[in-house]
């Protein structure tokens, strides 16, 4: 796969540098308000119970879910070196508008529900198991937000995340909004799995930001949603249905 084979974050460093003459570089903020953000994020907050539904039918049968770095090789420290006995794992609702056959149709009432979010990058179930910590790293691209939806969080020692120099622990049913690309890790030493909603969404801004970030999705769709949905694909894991041809958020209607 090609996204093995370069490293597509330096690609990123010249359009954040771009963006930062919007956002303000290191004086922007950490968190952002969801209601005055994308209040649309917040029907996902009202459907935590459907959401939650969805993920726990097919919670079973994770030994089939993929871990992050083999998605993405470029995810490999993140994912692949700290507490490598533990897993993190991803399981794919939409990326860039592809819509991963064999997963996200055995999710469908979450997937309607991301349909209707405008600027929508990419929506995953991240699975964290007990015990597996993240190390600190920056997320790659300004160009968008991220959501968090607490769906299975343990009561007893919850894991937190520290973003710059903030610690939020999850809550199941609570939500978030932060920027990815500050330098943030998850620490985790609770025994039960962690599994949150993860949503990325287009970073609101003005023109001609918003123009060049909305032509950098289009061009990220078949470099990055494309390709990871064919690697899933070809991984065939067992338990899930057969793979058919995934859908594309434009053929669905979700183009936003």
């Amino acid at each position: 796969m090609l996204l093995d084979h370069f490293d597509y974050e330096k690609l990123l460093v010249p359009l954040n540098r771009f963006y930062d003459l919007h956002t303000g570089g290191a004086r922007r903020p950490i968190f952002h308000d969801i209601a005055a953000t994308r209040p649309e994020l917040l029907e996902l907050d009202r459907s935590f119970p459907v959401i939650r539904e969805e993920l726990l039918a097919v919670l079973p049968e994770r030994a089939s879910i993929p871990r992050y770095h083999e998605l993405d090789a470029m995810q490999t420290y993140i994912s692949g070196t700290v507490d490598k006995d533990r897993d993190w794992k991803v399981y794919p609702l939409n990326l860039m508008g592809v819509k991963p056959a064999g997963f996200a149709d055995r999710c469908p009432r979450t997937v309607a529900l991301l349909d209707r979010i405008p600027g929508l990058f990419e929506a995953f179930f991240s699975i964290l198991e007990g015990g597996k910590s993240i190390p600190a790293h920056e997320g790659p691209y300004r160009g968008y937000l991220r959501y968090h939806l607490g769906l299975v969080v343990p009561h007893e020692n919850p894991p937190s995340i520290r973003l710059k120099d903030q610690v939020y622990t999850w809550k199941e049913g609570e939500s978030i909004l932060f920027d990815d690309s500050w330098n943030h890790e998850v620490y985790n030493t609770c025994a039960q799995d962690r599994v949150i909603l993860i949503v990325d969404i287009r970073r609101p801004m003005p023109q001609p930001f918003d123009m060049v970030n909305r032509a950098a999705q289009a061009v990220m769709k078949p470099i990055y949603g494309g390709q990871i949905a064919r690697k899933l694909a070809a991984m065939k894991p067992p338990g899930l249905p057969e793979a058919t041809p995934a859908t594309t958020g434009e053929e669905a209607g979700a183009s936003r």
